[in-house]
């Protein structure tokens, strides 16, 4: 085993533990199907997260997505949604993955989803597949992040005492409507309690933020974290239509409507992965440097999530490898996509690799697309992250 590749095990175990972190992605595809323009001739690299922006790109006719995740708990969530799609009806699946419940979970998981599993995933959805069946709370409260969702919501409910309106809010019909109702929510909910809860690392560790990006966004957002979440907050409630914005909307209620869902969970959708989708989609328990190395093709896209802010500070080498790895794998006509919580990612500055047996600073192999990551940046529908990356990786000349 790489020296790299130990360290990335304790990374991920310092990190996650042995949770599922993410139970649904918090990027919104949307931005990435314009940013990396994909073709069936594009073989590409995501990290897994829940795995819903994966069967995303297999919907925009990619040739084929490779989902890498260090965590084999999220890798669990994606071949589950995988099993469901292939043998499932539409409506059970939508009540799986679209209300996070499925009465009789258990043995539906038993008849029809466990024996298309690999055996690591069995082992996990064998003790878990009852967080679809709880009456109290639905898949989309489970996990880490589920589980401040549902804090949150328990916080709404009973202190500050405006679900009703909130749920009011997710339902308005245009932008003006928005405007006018979110004032007066806003001085029921961001309380000083609330703000407090916001600038604890314990609680941005339940949300997927590591101390790195915690101290990019206090160092380069003026008013620091608290601030940045704040202003979050008011641009996705009063700036942006939330009649399509699933993301916050399966936070705050625990599901999604027919209207208002990923990709994958439409009706249409639903058919076209169980017909031959799937077959374009490998799933693999591994570090992105870790399977690049052990990947024999090339690939020409890749999405890198935020996860090198996790890396920008005491594991920087490993940043480092990882490039190497990329570089090395890289098709011609390469693009990369990442996102940061900082407003800048200056780490990525100081990144040497080698190419053609020359050693080079990254900045001069990329050439970002400035205008347009900016552009759609201002259009995310999660808008929790301080920046938004799309760069070109030079051919090797």
């Amino acid at each position: 085993m790489a020296i790299s590749e130990w360290v990335s095990g304790r990374v991920f175990k310092f990190v996650h533990g042995n949770n599922l972190v993410y139970n649904t992605c918090w990027e919104d595809p949307r931005l990435d199907r314009q940013a990396l323009e994909l073709t069936s001739h594009d073989r590409l690299l995501v990290i897994t997260s829940a795995g819903c922006n994966a069967l995303d790109y297999l919907l925009c006719g990619v040739g084929h997505v490779y989902a890498v995740d260090m965590n084999p708990r999220q890798n669990a969530l994606l071949e589950l949604k995988s099993s469901a799609i292939r043998n499932l009806d539409y409506d059970q699946f939508f009540q799986m993955f679209g209300h996070g419940r499925l009465p009789g979970a258990e043995a539906i998981y038993a008849a029809k989803l466990r024996q298309s599993l690999s055996s690591v995933t069995r082992k996990y959805w064998d003790r878990w597949i009852r967080f679809f069946d709880d009456p109290k709370k639905t898949f989309y409260f489970r996990g880490t992040s589920g589980a401040f969702a549902h804090m949150i919501g328990s916080y709404v409910q009973k202190v500050a005492r405006c679900k009703k309106e909130i749920v009011e809010l997710l339902d308005t019909p245009s932008l003006d409507a928005q405007q006018a109702l979110y004032p007066k929510l806003k001085e029921k909910i961001w309380s000083k309690t609330l703000q407090f809860a916001m600038n604890r690392d314990t609680t941005l560790s339940m949300l997927g933020v590591p101390k790195a990006q915690r101290r990019q966004i206090d160092e380069q957002y003026p008013g620091g974290i608290v601030k940045f979440v704040e202003d979050s907050i008011d641009t996705v409630f009063s700036k942006i239509p939330l009649q399509d914005n699933y993301f916050w909307r399966v936070y705050i209620t625990g599901s999604y409507t027919p209207n208002c869902c990923p990709e994958y969970l439409k009706p249409h959708n639903f058919e076209k992965l169980r017909d031959s989708g799937l077959d374009r989609l490998t799933i693999q328990t591994d570090s992105v440097e870790g399977f690049l190395r052990k990947h024999n093709g090339q690939i020409s896209r890749f999405v890198l999530l935020d996860h090198m802010d996790w890396l920008s500070d005491h594991y920087f080498p490993l940043l480092e490898s990882e490039w190497q790895a990329i570089i090395n794998r890289a098709a011609p006509n390469t693009r990369i996509l990442w996102r940061s919580g900082g407003l800048r990612t200056e780490f990525i500055d100081n990144v040497t690799v080698r190419r053609n047996g020359k050693s080079v600073m990254l900045p001069e192999l990329l050439t970002y697309q400035k205008d347009l990551a900016n552009q759609l940046h201002q259009l995310d529908r999660v808008h929790t992250y301080g920046s938004f990356y799309i760069a070109n990786l030079a051919n090797e000349s």
